[in-house]
Parts: C-alpha cells; sequence; structure tokens
C-alpha cells in the first residue's frame, strides 16, 4: 500500500488544501492528513478543532485520514512506516522554503522520506489561511475560500455575525 502524509496547520483548512487533499488522494492508496501542533504559533483553532474541520471536510474522500502530531516530521512518519510527504506550492517563494524542508527531511530521515509537490491549481493560487484569517476578521467575504460550516466556524472565533 502506498501511502503520503500532507502535513500542516490547516488553521483554517481553504479550498486551496482540499484541492491539493484530493489530487493526492487520487495518487495513493492512503493520504494521512496531519495537522501540525506548532506551539510557536497562535492559531484560530485548537488542533482538535482542526482535527475535527477537516475529518468533515474531507468525509467523501474514503481513503483519507485525519490525525494530529507534534514533533519532528521525520520520526511521526517513520511511525507511520510513509516514506512520501505531499506539499502543496502556490509561488516560488513557496518553493525556496519548501525545498530546505523537503532536503532536511530526506537528510534526517538517511534518505527515507522523499516529498511530492503539487502545484496549486490556478484558481487557488492567491489563497493563504493567513489570508482568510485577516480578510476574515474584518468581516470580509471568505465564501470562495473556505467550506460554508468552516466560514461560520471562523466567523464565530471572531464573534462576527454573518
Amino acid at each position: 500500500m502506498k501511502s503520503a502524509i500532507y502535513p500542516g496547520s490547516f488553521d483554517p483548512v481553504t479550498y486551496g488544501h482540499l484541492d491539493i487533499i484530493a489530487r493526492a488522494a487520487a495518487i495513493f492508496d492512503e493520504l494521512i492528513i496531519s495537522v501540525l501542533n506548532n506551539v510557536k504559533k497562535t492559531p484560530l483553532f485548537s488542533v482538535e478543532e482542526r482535527v475535527r474541520i477537516l475529518k468533515d471536510a474531507t468525509k467523501d474522500i474514503p481513503n483519507v485520514k485525519v490525525e494530529s502530531f507534534s514533533g519532528l516530521l521525520v520520526d511521526y512518519a517513520s511511525q507511520q512506516d510513509v516514506h512520501v510527504i505531499v506539499r502543496g506550492l502556490r509561488a516560488i517563494t513557496d518553493f525556496e522554503y519548501e525545498l530546505q524542508n523537503a532536503q532536511t527531511n530526506r537528510l534526517l530521515s538517511r534518505g527515507a522520506l522523499d516529498t511530492m509537490f503539487f502545484t496549486t491549481s490556478l484558481e487557488y493560487a492567491y489563497l493563504s489561511s493567513t489570508t482568510v484569517k485577516e480578510i476574515a476578521s474584518f468581516g470580509g467575504n471568505i465564501s470562495d475560500c473556505v467550506p460554508d460550516f468552516v466560514e461560520k466556524m471562523i466567523f464565530e472565533k471572531y464573534g462576527i455575525r454573518k
């Protein structure tokens, strides 16, 4: 069975993330979406909330599993016996950052972990979780960025009635 891990903060999950998830799930037998518990960030949603949101958003994709993890990705991948990481690229600036991470993960795993890059579909190239949160914090329209139920949850977090 060929499995891959798609790690990220997913705070919140966007249509760009969901596009990568659907495309990667079509390639791999199993796709593990791994929500990072990053203590260096102050997320809008807790890890548990993000896991629940992703489970709901991907419920119609049978070969997707959603979990959380903390620590080094190479250790988590080894525990899962997974040798491929999936990452999305929106722009050249993403590539520089992601390339360094991919090379570091390959080095730390002693060559056991590769990264597969998916270029973002053009309609989502502008989209990031940070942008979604910023727009939402001012009560702006994020309906083209996230599923309806996620939009509702985001506005609730900001105390905005829509």
